[in-house]
C-alpha cells in the first residue's frame, strides 16, 4: 500500500512539474547573433530591469539568454525552448528575433527592441492592429531623412552614395526604397548591392566601390552589423567615409551617425518589461524610441578633416 501511494505521489508531482516547470519570474532573451552593437541593447535592457528590482538570480527572478549566432533554425529552436519551459515573457533583439518570437511564441508576451515599427516588420497591416502579445520599443524610418541630410551637411559636394541591403530583411528593403527617394530629390546617384548573409559583404563591397562613390551609408541591417569591420576596412582603403544611423557603429569605425543609441533603446525596452512584470494584468503598448543623438568618430573626423561642434558626441 505504501509503495502504491508513493508511486501515485511521484506521478502527480511529475505531472505538476510538467505543467509548471518554472518557479518565480523568468524572461527569455532571444538574440539573433553575436554583435557588439546589439550587445549594447542587451546591456541596457538588463540594467533597466536591475534598476527596477529585477536582478537575474535574485528573488526568484531569472533571465535566460539564447543567441542563435545568425542561424534562423537555431533562433526558432531557442524560441521553442522558451515556450516549453513557459517563460513569463520573451525579450527579442533585433527584428528577426521579434518576428520569430511573435510567430512561434504561442501567445507569450514579446518585448521588442532594435526593431522597426511592427507594420514595417510585416507583423501587422496597420498601426491599429499590432499583435496583441507584442510590446516594447520600435523605430520609424524618419532616421533615414535626418541621416541623409546630416551626410549632406558634412559632405556638401556629395554626388554618389553606396549602400548594401539584405534582400531577406523587410526593414532593409524598405529603408533602401526610402533612401532612393531621398537621393533622387537631392540629386545623389545611389548605387546598391543586395546580399543574403554577412559572408557576402566583402565581395559586394569590392564590386560596389569600383564605382568610386563619395560615401557609404550603412543601413540598419543585421548582415551589415555582423560584417561592419569588413565594410569599414574596405572603405578606408578607398578613402570613402562611412555614415550610419546607429551610434554603436560609430564606435566601430563609422565617421558619423544621427540616430539611435542602442543602450538607450535596450534600457527603454527594459523599463517596459519591468512595468509588465510588476503588473502582468496590463500589457504595455509598443512605443516609439525616445530621441536620437549625433555622434562622430574622433579618428575618422581627423582623417577627413572635419570639425565637430558642441552638438556632437565624439567617440
Amino acid at each position: 500500500m505504501f509503495m502504491r501511494r508513493l508511486l501515485f505521489l511521484s506521478v502527480v508531482l511529475f505531472q505538476v512539474s510538467c505543467q509548471n516547470p518554472r518557479k518565480g519570474i523568468a524572461v527569455g532573451f532571444l538574440d539573433a547573433f553575436k554583435d557588439e552593437t546589439l550587445e549594447q541593447a542587451h546591456k541596457g535592457f538588463c540594467d533597466a530591469l536591475a534598476a527596477n528590482g529585477f536582478v537575474s538570480g535574485k528573488n526568484d527572478f531569472s533571465i535566460e539568454y539564447r543567441n542563435a549566432q545568425g542561424d534562423v533554425p537555431t533562433l526558432v529552436q531557442a524560441c521553442d525552448y522558451f515556450t516549453s519551459v513557459q517563460v513569463t515573457a520573451i525579450a527579442a533583439n533585433p527584428t528577426v528575433s521579434t518576428i520569430t518570437a511573435v510567430q512561434h511564441g504561442k501567445g507569450i508576451p514579446v518585448c521588442m527592441m532594435v526593431s522597426p515599427e511592427p507594420v514595417l516588420a510585416g507583423l501587422c497591416k496597420d498601426s491599429l492592429h499590432y499583435p496583441k502579445q507584442l510590446f516594447g520599443v520600435y523605430e520609424t524610418q524618419d532616421y533615414i531623412d535626418t541621416s541623409v541630410m546630416l551626410m549632406k551637411t558634412l559632405v556638401p559636394d556629395i554626388q554618389s552614395l553606396a549602400v548594401l541591403y539584405n534582400m531577406a530583411e523587410v526593414q532593409s528593403v524598405l529603408a533602401l526604397k526610402r533612401m532612393k527617394v531621398l537621393c533622387e530629390a537631392l540629386h545623389i546617384n545611389l548605387t546598391s548591392r543586395g546580399i543574403n548573409q554577412s559572408s557576402e559583404v566583402q565581395q559586394a563591397m569590392l564590386s560596389m566601390l569600383q564605382e568610386s562613390p563619395d560615401a557609404f551609408f550603412a543601413l540598419p541591417d543585421n548582415s551589415v552589423f555582423a560584417a561592419f569591420e569588413t565594410i569599414v576596412r574596405t572603405c578606408d582603403k578607398k578613402n570613402i567615409p562611412v555614415f550610419t544611423s546607429e551610434s554603436g557603429l560609430v564606435k566601430r569605425g563609422a565617421l558619423a551617425a544621427y540616430g539611435a543609441d542602442m543602450y538607450r533603446w535596450g534600457y527603454q525596452s527594459g523599463e517596459q518589461m519591468a512595468a509588465y512584470l510588476k503588473n502582468p494584468s496590463v500589457l504595455p503598448k509598443p512605443v516609439l524610441l525616445k530621441g536620437r543623438i549625433k555622434m562622430m568618430n574622433r579618428k575618422q573626423a581627423a582623417h577627413f578633416k572635419l570639425q565637430a561642434d558642441s552638438t556632437w558626441i565624439l567617440m
